[in-house]
Parts: structure tokens; sequence; C-alpha cells
């Protein structure tokens, strides 16, 4: 700046003394409005500007909050690596070495092969101890099939469990049980080959026939006065009536019978009647029992009686006589008793094989041992 130089508030004046000289008022008042709309323009631009500026501020100041949250993240993250790195350098220090870890591998393995050795050796046992349990059972069902027929005679429950003992002779697949399946194989066909007396139905039958002997009736019906005789239609006091009464009285003791050539009993009293009854339900009932305990002496004894009893004192003629007296020779013909077979020798044979079996097993058991006796001397 030269000397000449005005100063800046000196200056101001003039050039405002100058401007409103030389400018006319119109275009004065113009460019007034157009430094205004200037200024508002500059205003605005300063204000957006600013606002810019002081949204970069800020922006910039969450951006480095965030990467300073970043940073702490970051140290947090490389602190517990640390943490973990050292855990793990602790634990690696804690380890065997490479050979004690070998060494550990081969006791394992040794481990393993030793127990697949002892499951092996325990199945086996298991196995062998599941069959003899099985035999044990095929001889206890022998056992009671005999029992069954020796005291019930029991066809049926004997041959079920016949049955039972091959089905576990069948399941051992064992070439030494052949003898003791063949005994068994005897046996079933003895079984099915014997009937089984239905002595069930025997009892029921007779219990039938026993409900029917109360209404039995004697060798001749009694004459029962169902009205007055002729005699008594006479009124009384008439001469007649005396005669009537002592009729009615007479006919109840005489009997006109058109057939005398056949042998006339004696009619029974009410009292006799009672006890033949008895007598015959009586022997009816031993012959229930009979055929129940399978008892065939006692069973034919009884009917025996119950004929006779029939036959002595209700008349033939009769049709529920008749039809009783039928029945009963028709049951005693039915058998209460069977002979059952010997199941003696298939007892035997499977208790043979049981024993065989027995010692075989101990045979094979003893091979084993020695070694390890052997072994134990050869120690010391």
């Amino acid at each position: 700046m030269s000397e000449t130089a005005l100063p800046k508030d000196d200056v101001r004046p003039v050039l405002d003394a100058l401007v409103d000289e030389t400018l006319p008022p119109a275009q004065e008042q113009r460019r007034g409005n157009g430094l205004a709309i200037v200024a508002l323009l500059l205003g605005a631009a300063g204000i957006a500007v600013g606002g810019w500026g002081i949204w970069q501020v800020r922006h910039l100041q969450a951006n480095t909050q965030q990467q300073l949250s970043q940073v702490q993240a970051l140290s947090d993250q490389a602190q517990s690596l640390k943490l973990n790195e050292e855990r793990l350098t602790a634990r690696l220090a804690q380890l065997p070495a490479a050979d004690e870890l070998d060494a550990r591998n081969q006791l394992v393995i040794q481990l393993q092969g030793d127990q697949q050795r002892l499951n092996q050796r325990l199945e086996t046992v298991l196995g062998a101890s599941r069959k003899d349990w099985r035999l044990a059972e095929a001889e206890h069902l022998l056992r009671l099939a005999s029992l069954r027929l020796s005291a019930l005679q029991d066809i049926s429950s004997a041959q079920a469990l016949v049955q039972g003992a091959d089905e576990i002779l069948r399941e051992q697949n064992d070439p030494g049980a052949f003898a003791a399946r063949e005994q068994v194989a005897k046996t079933l066909v003895a079984l099915r080959s014997t009937e089984q007396p239905d002595r069930t139905g025997l009892f029921l039958r007779l219990g039938a026939l026993r409900e029917q002997v109360i209404g039995l009736t004697e060798l001749a019906p009694e004459y029962k006065d169902r009205g007055d005789s002729l005699l008594g239609l006479t009124a009384d006091g008439d001469g007649a009536s005396r005669w009537a009464q002592w009729w009615d009285q007479i006919s109840r003791y005489i009997r006109i019978d058109f057939n005398a050539d056949k042998n006339v009993r004696p009619l029974l009293a009410g009292q006799s009647l009672t006890q033949v009854r008895l007598a015959l339900s009586l022997a009816l009932e031993q012959a229930q029992w009979a055929a129940l305990n399978g008892q065939a002496a006692v069973y034919t004894q009884a009917l025996d009686e119950a004929r006779d009893v029939l036959k002595g004192n209700f008349n033939a003629d009769n049709a529920q006589s008749k039809v009783m007296l039928e029945q009963v020779a028709e049951l005693s013909k039915q058998p209460v008793t069977v002979v059952t077979p010997d199941l003696t020798g298939t007892l035997s044979a499977v208790q043979g094989y049981l024993e065989r079996r027995n010692v075989n097993a101990e045979d094979s058991i003893k091979p084993l041992a020695k070694p390890a006796n052997t072994a134990q001397e050869a120690t010391p």
C-alpha cells in the first residue's frame, strides 16, 4: 500500500457519495434490491454451508465414537484371546509327552481287547446256563405229565406238557438229544392214540337222572278217588248211604286186576316209596363220584345197584322208569378209566441226556484250566 492510501473508515463515505452522484435514482433502487437478494442468497448459502459443516462435524464425531467402541471391543477380544492363549499354554504344559501318550493308547487298546474277550466268555456262559435251565424245564414238564397221568389220568394236559418238552429239546439242536427226542415222540403218539373219557359229561348226565328220580311212581298207580261213588249219590238218611260209605272205605284196599297172569307185587306205601327213591338217588350220586374220580369198580357197582332198584321197585311198563333204566344201562357201558402210557422210559432218556451233557461240559472246561495252572507254577 502507498503512502497516499486512506484508511478504510474514511474511504467508505467517499465511495458512497461518488456512487450517489454518478448513478441515477432508479438504478440506485434496482441495485439496492439486487444487493439485498445477493445478500439473502449469500446468507442462505452461508447457513447451508454452516449446517453442512455442523452435520459433517457431528458425523465425524459419531464415526469417531463408533471407531472408539470398535477399538475397545477389539481390545477386549485381544485380551480374551490372550487369556485363552495363556490357558492353552498351561494345559499344554500339563499334557504328558508323546511317548507317554503312545503307551496309554496301547493300554487302552489292550483293555478294549480284554473287555471284548470277557464279553464273549460271559455270553458263552450265559448261553450255556440258559440251555441248562431250558433242559431242566423240559425234565420238569415230563415229571408233571407223568404225575397228571398217574393221579388224574388227564390225557390232554399230559399231551400238552410232553409237547412242550419236545419243543425245548428241538430248540437245543443237539445230535446227542436224538435218543431222548425219540422216546418223547413215541410218548406223544401213544397219548394221541389214547381216548380221553368224558368224566364231566358222565357226572352231568348222572346228575340229570338224579333230578328225575323224584318223578318216578311205584309199581302200580294208587287209586285216588276223584269223586263220589255211584252209591254216594244217594241222599243222606237213605239206607243205601251206609253201604256207600262202607264201599268207599273198602275200595281203597281191594283192587281188581284183569291181568292176573302177571306177577303181582304189593303196592308201596308212601314212606317205602320215599326210601326207594332215596336209595336210587344215593346209588346215582355214588356213580357220580366214581365217574369224577375215575373209580371204575365203584362206578359199575353203583349203576348195578341203581338198575336193581329200578327193576325191583318200579313198573317196567312205565315210560319214566323204562327210559331211566335204558339210560342207566347206557351209562354203565361208558368208560371212566383209561390205560395211560408209561412215561418212565421217556423221563429216563431225558435225564440220561442231561447227565451226558454235563459230563461233556466238565471235560471241555478242564483243558482250559490246565494252562493257567502251569503258568502260575512257572512264575516263581
